[in-house]
């Protein structure tokens, strides 16, 4: 039985740890908060903030785990890679952790490794920002260098943008780096994540094409498979794998690009689930927390089946705690749809509570409808 320290307890490793005990593993699950959903179904929890360096340390020399799989962005990843020397293994590795919890650094990787990307440049200040916004020509993207979900993530279509963007990136950034990428807006067609699975013992796999759609730089719906060009979706798992190959180690990568009438842009990695991901829960035999846990426990993928399939989140309104969701009933009276409530104890305006699910013929469409027939009712 392997132990597993999962370190960030929100809804995509509350199925992660569905996955990896299913398949034997023992799950120590931590966050900043109690009762996070993750911890709902582990083994054992452990609450403190994984920016605390003692905190963290303290933890692993506690539970010992076999693997330490990193679920969150806002992680003091020197640790990581201190630990990994002294013989711990981090999934996928220490040095991709401590490279993608910052878009800065893996946009920098990309950018070595000869994969295309948007123009860009980072900012340290509200006036620095202006400059390299100016240099780059508007409109613009602005993120945080570290953030959850998308959160910080606007455009400034004109230089009178630049400080009200500037104050909702610092607001949204998560750790303790105020610095943004402001990059070029790419006028795409569409945007994809391709969920990437190194393996130990295999090639490199990939899932179909996710397409999805964001709202204030965080996921609203997404839906697989996400029809493109043969030849672009072929470049899309080049760039992937080069990029995933070098971070090294075994585990599912979400990697989202950009797709234009003419090209593939490489935008972002995480090497973990994505978020939009969470569509594989109903579109494909094999989701991806199983095809996570399976890659990291150096179990065989043989086959990954997909059909059509959608998601659409349910969002909460307003501030509150201990809530309760009516319309439940009424989203999944419909064949091949399906909820999940994630469990977290307290809302706010725009936090992500559940999400729909529905697959066949117009998934999008009946996810969505699903997905509104669900409110988030709240306590204060």
């Amino acid at each position: 039985m392997k132990k597993i320290l999962l370190l960030g307890s929100g809804e995509l490793g509350k199925e992660f740890v569905i996955s990896a005990k299913r398949l034997g593993c023992y799950v120590v699950a931590c966050d900043s908060y109690a009762g996070a959903p993750a911890m709902q179904v582990a083994d054992a929890c452990s609450v403190f903030s994984m920016l605390d360096e003692a905190a963290l340390r303290a933890a692993i020399a506690q539970h010992k785990p076999d693997l330490i799989v990193p679920e969150i962005e806002a992680i003091r990843t020197e640790v990581l890679l201190e630990v990994e020397k002294e013989g711990f293994e981090v999934i996928p590795s220490a040095r991709a952790a401590n490279l993608t919890m910052n878009r800065d650094r893996i946009r920098d990787v990309a950018v070595g490794l000869g994969v295309r990307t948007a123009k860009f440049s980072y900012a340290e200040s509200a006036d620095e920002l202006m400059r390299q916004a100016k240099a780059i020509g508007f409109p613009v993207v602005i993120k945080p260098v570290m953030s959850s979900s998308g959160k910080g993530q606007s455009v400034a279509k004109t230089e009178a943008d630049i400080q009200t963007s500037w104050d909702y990136a610092c607001e949204g950034m998560r750790g303790d780096r105020r610095r943004v990428i402001v990059e070029e807006f790419i006028h795409f067609e569409f945007e994809i994540t391709l969920l990437t699975i190194r393996q130990r013992n295999g090639h490199t796999v990939f899932c179909q094409p996710i397409g999805h759609v964001q709202e204030r730089g965080d996921y609203q719906y997404s839906w697989q498979p996400q029809p493109m060009k043969p030849e672009y979706l072929k470049a899309a798992e080049q760039m992937a794998e080069k990029v995933t190959s070098d971070l090294g180690g075994a585990g599912l990568f979400g990697v989202e690009f950009f797709v234009t009438k003419d090209e593939v842009i490489f935008s972002e990695l995480s090497p973990r689930p994505h978020d939009t991901g969470m569509v594989t829960l109903i579109s494909q035999n094999l989701s991806e927390f199983d095809l996570h846990a399976r890659a990291i426990l150096g179990l065989p993928i043989p086959n990954i089946d997909t059909v059509e399939g959608a998601s659409a989140v349910v969002l909460a309104t307003k501030e509150g705690t201990s809530p309760t969701f009516t319309g439940v009933a009424d989203a999944m009276s419909e064949p091949g749809t399906d909820v999940r409530i994630f469990g977290k104890p307290t809302t706010r305006p725009y936090r992500r509570m559940a999400v729909a699910l529905a697959k066949g013929a117009n998934a999008l469409e009946r996810a969505r409808a699903a997905a509104k027939k669900i409110t988030v009712v709240t306590h204060d």
